[in-house]
């Protein structure tokens, strides 16, 4: 039986564009199906590493934004930076960079379809996928592809549908979300800043020459004014800066997953698990997902990806989830500290996971 698509992603975010690119980029025929319209946004910090400037430069897409120099830890007492070595990261607006992949997927032939999945079935030769669009008076319309790559977010409803969730009570890690405004003002340093609070890490992200990203993460229920109120260095410089976006919510954010592939469909981004923002490279290892995952199409060998996403993402796995493990336990007040007491060591994670 002759297919619609050789490869149908599910999921229009940045990973998921992404992934659509590289795929053209090998020959294979994609669709994309996704039921917003328009750049997508989403709650995160908007900084996007080194080593995720150069994968978007290897599928022609250069994102317009702020230079990002490094890091910056900073509690009320302390302060250590790293600036990267090799290579700089941008900060770039979330919609601005669904923008620039989204011309890009057009340029390179991407075929878009508006609508929800609801349904995905399996043979050996391709997969059915059920799709119900707004355009079909609430009817299901159904395509079928060679391959499916679910890249459709923290709570993907593909991998809840092919069975690749782990039950909740199997996460044992304390819930974390994270929140997003963005303020209209000059930015004061070429460093993304992470100021450690009491509860929270609040996350400062200049974006643009005359804006800038600010984004808590904690447990839910969080404050965003009064928590962002009480960090005295970082008020100095928002103190009357007018809010240009409104407030913006994700969460929970730890996803765990019990397998990458199922068949012909793969996870990719953070559909296939997530730790936790708190390290900011989310983006490097989806894009390096991506490129993985289509390899293995092009290889007509799936179970290759889960070797290669477990490659791609260990540093990310083992590196954030120690941190959120020492954010969370009555060390916490000793990060910074012991970050200025060991700059070499702070350099040494920031590079690593900037590559």
């Amino acid at each position: 039986m002759t297919v619609d698509v050789d490869v149908l992603v599910v999921g229009g975010g940045p990973v998921g564009l992404a992934a659509a690119i590289e795929a053209r980029l090998e020959g294979m025929s994609v669709v994309i199906v996704e039921p917003r319209n328009g750049p997508l946004d989403k709650a995160c910090g908007e900084a996007l590493m080194p080593g995720a400037i150069d994968a978007l430069l290897r599928i022609g897409v250069a994102p317009v934004g702020h230079t990002i120099a490094g890091f910056a830890y900073l509690n009320a007492t302390r302060s250590v930076e790293h600036r990267f070595t090799g290579g700089q990261g941008v900060g770039v607006r979330r919609t601005a960079l669904s923008d620039a992949l989204m011309a890009r997927a057009h340029e390179v032939g991407v075929q878009f379809r508006g609508g929800m999945v609801e349904s995905v079935q399996q043979s050996s030769n391709f997969v059915t996928v059920g799709i119900r669009t707004p355009l079909s008076l609430m009817a299901t319309i159904f395509l079928k592809a060679t391959w499916v790559l679910a890249c459709d977010g923290l709570h993907s409803h593909v991998r809840h549908l092919i069975g690749l969730e782990r039950p909740s009570h199997q996460v044992r890690s304390g819930r974390r979300f994270g929140l997003r405004r963005h303020y209209r003002l000059a930015p004061w340093t070429d460093l993304v800043e992470v100021h450690w609070a009491r509860s929270v890490e609040v996350y400062v992200t200049p974006v643009a020459s005359d804006l800038v990203g600010v984004a808590t993460l904690g447990a839910p229920g969080i404050n965003f004014d009064r928590e962002i109120g009480a960090i005295s260095s970082l008020q100095k410089h928002l103190r009357g800066a007018e809010p240009v976006s409104a407030l913006r919510g994700a969460g929970p954010l730890l996803q765990r997953t019990r397998r990458r592939v199922e068949g012909r469909v793969l996870l990719v981004g953070d559909s296939s698990g997530y730790v936790d923002a708190l390290t900011g490279e989310g983006l490097r290892v989806g894009f390096a997902q991506a490129r993985e995952a289509v390899a293995a199409l092009v290889r007509e060998d799936p179970q290759s990806y889960e070797s290669a996403w477990a490659s791609h993402t260990r540093d990310y796995r083992m590196l954030t989830s120690a941190l959120v493990g020492l954010a969370a336990s009555p060390f916490r007040s000793t990060i910074v500290p012991l970050a200025s007491a060991m700059p070499w060591a702070f350099g040494a994670i920031i590079q690593r996971l900037a590559r």
